[in-house]
């Protein structure tokens, strides 16, 4: 599957095209509508590879695009949300509890505290790209955290190695892209490019994960259905 997560783009109709637009649009995500496109065409490709279409998309549609991406960063917010909800009651009752100034057991505390956020943060990352993929299918904002069709997923054996694959192209891809970064002038652009480059491929091994978890044939879906989504 790596080989053909690294060459997917390549089978897009303007894989520079897409390649170069995606990387500038992650160069100026701080903008949002940028992000949300980037986004957007993630989700595009995990409803494309979870169908078994193995054709990269375009860029294009850019509305849709647009709102995809939105309800994307909206998901990707709320589980965000969530580890920094868990990380502020943990540390904030340490503190309330000690009174703002703990000694050596509210240190330990601390300490405990600190480490079950990072947890819950890796269960957030490790959750993510599954609920984006069940979002995908339908474009729904609620299953984005319907937990009841995730958490079995997540306790598969294909999800986790799927995930860690994933996990390592994205590792990989951002430290080639730290290096290029360094290069003046054009290195940042360089950077961004591959960056895009890795996330896309990163997700095309989700979306192959979840078509194994779930198979559905792109012949499955109604003609009339591909283009009908609900507005929420």
């Amino acid at each position: 599957m790596l080989s053909d997560a690294i060459t997917y783009l390549k089978h897009s109709d303007d894989v520079w095209k897409t390649s170069i637009l995606g990387g500038l649009f992650l160069l100026f995500s701080f903008l949002l509508i940028p992000l949300f496109l980037v986004w957007g065409y993630v989700v595009r490709v995990l409803d494309r590879t979870a169908h078994g279409d193995e054709d990269a998309p375009a860029f294009d549609d850019w509305g849709t695009l647009a709102i995809d991406g939105a309800k994307a960063s909206v998901i990707l917010f709320a589980y965000s949300l969530v580890v920094l909800v868990v990380g502020t009651v943990l540390v904030g009752g340490v503190l309330l509890a000690t009174g703002g100034s703990p000694g050596s057991v509210g240190a330990a505390m601390l300490v405990l505290a600190g480490l079950l956020t990072v947890l819950a943060g890796l269960v957030a990352l490790y959750a993510v790209p599954a609920a984006l993929a069940n979002f995908a299918g339908e474009r729904r904002l609620s299953d984005g955290v319907d937990f009841e069709a995730i958490r079995p997923v997540l306790g598969t054996g294909t999800y986790a190695a799927g995930w860690l694959l994933a996990l390592g192209i994205l590792f990989v891809g951002s430290f080639v892209a730290g290096i290029l970064a360094a290069i003046p002038f054009v290195g940042a652009v360089l950077g961004a490019i591959l960056s895009f480059y890795a996330l896309v491929s990163a997700y095309y091994v989700i979306g192959r994960t979840w078509a194994d978890l779930h198979p559905v044939s792109i012949e499955d879906v109604p003609d009339d259905a591909v283009d009908e989504r609900p507005a929420v």
